[in-house]
This record gives C-alpha cells, structure tokens and sequence, in this order.
C-alpha cells in the first residue's frame, strides 16, 4: 500500500513550485472563478409632478445599490421627468427604451426599474405587460428594484406583478376623482380652480375670511392650503379690448378673423402673449367667464382618453362669481350671432343667391373683396360653406369671372381649406397635450418647436380635351419642411376627398419647382382617407427617432413609399393604414371614389 506520503502527479507537480512563486496562469483562473460576468443594465425613471421633485434621485439611488448587490453595471438612462404614467404619449424616455429594444439596438441585457408604478399607471394593465414583453421577447428581462418578488415568471410572481398593475392603475383612478370633487367644491364656492386668468382679468388673492391679500401675477401661486383665489377686473386696456371684440363682432359684424387681423396689424397681444387668430377670438367670445360666471366640467376626458363635451346639465357653475366686464345683453346678442355662424341657417340657398344677384347687378362683377365691403350680403365663407365654392355660387347667379379673378377666388377657396384643417389639426393636437403653432404666411405647421409640415391642396383640373380628372398643386409655399400634408379636393373641387402625409423632400415636383402632380400609383400606399388618420400619422411621428426620419427621407420616393407602408415602418414610425370607412369619409367632408 502507498505510503501516507505518497501523491498524485498534480500533487508533485505544485510541490515542485518554489516557494513564494505561482505557476502561470494560475491568477487568471482563479479571478474569472471568483468574477463572473457583469450584466450590462439600464435603468428607466419617471415623476409625475413638481411635488415629486426628489423622486428620481431617490429612484436612481435605490437602483444603484440594487445593481450593485448583483454585480450589473448601469450603462444606460432613459428617463421621464414630469411625466404621467397612464399612457405611453409624451414619454419619451420609455418610447426610446421600448424602440431601442425592439429594433435590435440595446447593447444591455436587463432593464431596471425602481417598482411597477414607475414603470407605468395605464388604465389596461395588458398595455404595461406589452411593452415588458417586448423587452423579453427580445432577451432582456425587467427587474422592480424596490418590489418585495423576483419577476422570474413564476406562478406567484405573475400574480403579484397583476395585483402590483391594477393597484397603480386604481390609484390614477382614485386620484382623478378626489381631483375632481375638489375642483366642483372650489367652483361650487365661487373660487378660480386654477390656472392663469383669462384676457382681461386678474387673480386676486384672500385669506381664509375672503379678506384680499393682492394680486398674484403670471406664474405666482398661493402659499397656504386656507387661501383662495378669487377673480377680479383686470387692466382698463384689456377690459377695453376685450369689449371691443365683443362689439366689433356684433355690432359691426366682422368675422372672427377680420377682429384677429386688426389687432394683429395694430400690435396688440393675445392671452398668450402671441397673435390674434380666429381660434383665440372664437374662444373669447363664448366663455361667460366675462359675465361672471365660473364654468366648469363643460368636458371631461377620462383616464388617457379622448376629450369629451359634457351637456349642460354636468356643468358645474357659479353665476356672479364676480363683477363682469361684458354686458349681459350684448353677450346674449353674441351668442346668438355664434350660433346663427354656426348652423349657417339665417337665410336660405335662394336667399343668399338673390341678395348675391343684385350685388352683382349693382357692381357688374364679382370678387371676394366686393362681397366683404357690402352691406346685407353674407361673408364669402358663408357661400363657401353652403354651395361648395365661391365659384359655384357664381354659377348660379350666371356670373363668369376672367381668369384673373378666377384664380384670386381658387386662392381663397385654397386658403379657406388650409386654415379649416390646420384648426383642426391644432385643436386634436393640444388635446393630446402637444403644442403647434401655424405660420399662415407658408402654410407651415410646426409641432412641439421641432417637426415642420407644409401643407398644400391639390385641385382637380382637366387633362386636355378628354373629360377625365388629375390633380395638381399649384404652388408648394415652404419647400424645407421635414413632412408635407397634401389635401386631395373631390372632382368638383367642393369638398376633401383624402389626405396624402409625405416626406417633403422626395416631392416630385415640376422642373420648376412649383407644381405637383398627385399620382395615385406613387402616392396610393401614402393616402389617408380621414383627419382621424391624419392625426395617428403625425402622432407616430413625433415619437419617431430623428435619425429614422432622417434614413427614410434620404430614400427614392417609391422605396420611402414601401418602407412607410411596411408594417415594421408603421411600427416605428406610429402611422397606421388608412382604412376606407363611410364613418371617416364623413368626418373628413370627403366622398369615397
């Protein structure tokens, strides 16, 4: 038997070994025993509001011992500060991670988060489990740091994840409504709920004893929870102003635009510090606010849904809140003006013929500027609205314009339609909470200070001696905007027919660069029949990376028209296919061909 002494070669091997010295590589091997591999994690915050101005730090912090405790480097940041959980709209941070992820571009295996709520408070709790999925279908797995479970896919964890979900979810909920009740008891009181004052008027601070404090300026809050803010009489030259517009609208029966333009030319500000349009005269003149009355819940828009107008009897008001600055009756007398605009029934199609007949028999012709400047004749717009074009009421009467004039009204008929679907545009967009602004001068719309869109319409005109139909666009104003929205009129050139959303700079437009023909076989895949379809488009877009926008309008037409018809493009870029509907057609004004 071997001796106690005796060894194995491996044994003798190292005994060998002078003391004080190792034998080669045998560093290495031990510090990759004892060091794995570290994971490559980014971590995801997001605060809601001001009050939670600590909030990412302290999430940041908490994440960092957690990597820290299972050995993962943080490599990456998305962040969402001042942001709401209940939608992916307007989070950028998570946009961006759940992009990145999908396209392939992640270089991390793991995604951090501080707990379920940060993650996201949507109202369908599938919504969050889908963009947890997309991150692990494409092998990277989300971690909730300060959550007391492993999300390991496990039985329990699951359900834990789900009760986790719908608790943040409630809490939105809970939240909107306690919001709500305090809102209708301070307007119930008489009280301003918040916000700046409209044009005109001043917030005016008191105490719990309704004993004036002094007037907060723009920006300034109320210190104390027993404080209130009531609502008082602003500036004289506001105040004028504002019953200026009141008058000039019903008493000397300018539209809402021609008001906007004369303050505009005289150097007067709006609300907002900026120019008049008809959109902000449109809301002066209907807000009872200048009658005293404190209006609320006149719409509502339930969590991360589309706003809604409520009918009357869900107002909640507070009449004579304070002194109006409008009399009562020439309110009444504009609202009932609003109305008759509206519903364009004050006189019937013969009516507006005849009285447009004996202008023409006094004037011997007929133009916008003629139709503005008479007394007892309705505005252009009005003809517009009822017969279709301006043309078209000239028609009836059996007035023929030259050519010139021809083309001074198809320029008025073109603005009338830029202006009707860019308002549009812009209301739907500040309803999502983005901002946009129009330059009437090109016809460019820039949303949220960064994406341009040019718009332009394109009218049915003759092909030559043959009765059949294209389209072009006589003049494209802005030529540098990243998109150009493109608005197709039907063959009588009477109403929308459809919508084309394309990257400006792929146009094929004339060797001049003026003109553009509309050709349904390039343009076909890029149509959308509805506003509605043109609102998802531009909403996709603005959550589109600069550096896709860039690639794609670098492309021939035709491949741009492929990979933005492709369902991974509209993956990317949030556009969706139009679909052919009566429903959309009738929301667009266009008839279906």
């Amino acid at each position: 038997m071997p001796g106690p002494r005796s060894s194995s070669p491996k044994v003798r091997e190292r005994a060998e070994v002078p003391r004080g010295r190792k034998p080669a590589g045998t560093t290495a091997v031990r510090a990759h025993q004892q060091s794995p591999p570290t994971l490559r994690a980014a971590q995801y915050v997001r605060m809601s509001s001001d009050p939670q101005k600590y909030s990412i730090e302290i999430q940041v912090a908490a994440i960092a011992v957690y990597a820290a405790r299972r050995g993962m480097e943080i490599v990456r940041t998305y962040s969402d500060p001042g942001r709401s959980g209940l939608t992916i709209a307007r989070r950028k941070g998570l946009q961006q991670l759940i992009d990145d992820v999908d396209s392939g571009r992640s270089d991390f295996d793991c995604v951090l988060v501080f707990d379920i709520s940060r993650w996201g408070r949507f109202q369908d709790t599938d919504e969050s489990a889908f963009y947890e999925f997309i991150c692990r279908r494409a092998g990277i797995s989300v971690h909730y740091c300060s959550e007391e479970f492993e999300n390991d896919g496990s039985l329990s964890s699951v359900i834990l994840k789900n009760l986790k979900r719908a608790g943040a979810a409630g809490f939105s909920r809970d939240l909107l409504r306690n919001t709500f009740m305090g809102q209708s008891n301070i307007v119930d009181r008489g009280y301003w709920r918040g916000g700046a004052a409209p044009y005109g008027l001043r917030r005016m601070l008191v105490d719990a004893n309704g004993k004036r404090k002094g007037v907060l300026e723009r920006g300034q809050q109320k210190n104390l929870k027993s404080e209130r803010v009531v609502l008082v009489r602003g500036p004289s030259s506001e105040v004028k102003i504002v019953r200026r517009i009141f008058s000039s609208f019903v008493i000397h029966r300018k539209n809402r635009t021609q008001i906007a333009e004369e303050l505009n030319a005289e150097g007067l500000l709006s609300p907002g510090g900026k120019r008049w349009t008809a959109l902000t005269v449109s809301n002066l003149l209907a807000n009872e606010i200048y009658l005293g009355h404190i209006v609320f819940n006149r719409s509502s828009m339930k969590l991360a849904g589309r706003r809604v107008d409520n009918p009357p009897e869900m107002w909640i008001r507070h009449d004579n809140a304070f002194e109006g600055i409008v009399d009562p009756r020439l309110f009444a007398r504009t609202r009932k003006r609003l109305a008759e605009v509206a519903n364009n029934k004050k006189e019937t199609d013969q009516q507006l013929l005849d009285s447009l007949a004996a202008l023409l028999r006094r004037k011997g012709r007929l133009s916008v500027h003629i139709i503005q400047a008479a007394k007892g004749v309705r505005h252009p717009a009005v003809y517009t609205n009822r017969f279709g074009s301006l043309m078209r009421a000239y028609e009836l009467v059996g007035y023929r314009p030259g050519n010139r004039y021809r083309f001074m009204e198809i320029a008025v008929e073109i603005d009338r339609t830029i202006c009707s679907v860019v308002d549009d545009i812009i209301i739907n967009l500040r309803g999502l909470g983005v901002n946009a602004s129009f330059l009437h001068e090109l016809y460019l719309v820039t949303i949220s200070g960064g994406l341009t869109v040019s718009v332009a319409v394109a009218r049915a005109v003759s092909d030559g001696d043959t009765r059949s139909r294209r389209w072009e666009v006589r003049k494209l104003k802005y030529q540098k905007a990243e998109l150009t929205l493109l608005i197709r009129m039907d063959s009588g050139n009477s109403r929308i027919r459809d919508y084309f959303l394309l990257p400006t700079a792929a146009l094929p437009l004339t060797k001049d660069r003026k003109k553009l023909r509309v050709s349904d076989r390039l343009f076909s895949r890029m149509r959308l029949d509805s506003l509605e379809a043109v609102m998802a488009a531009l909403y996709g877009r603005l959550r589109a990376s600069r550096e896709e926008c860039s690639r794609i309008s670098a492309l021939p037409l035709a491949k741009q028209i492929e990979n933005a018809t492709s369902p991974t493009s509209f993956r990317k870029l949030g556009q969706i296919p139009a679909q052919t509907t009566n429903r959309s057609a009738r929301k667009s004004g266009g008839a279906l061909h």
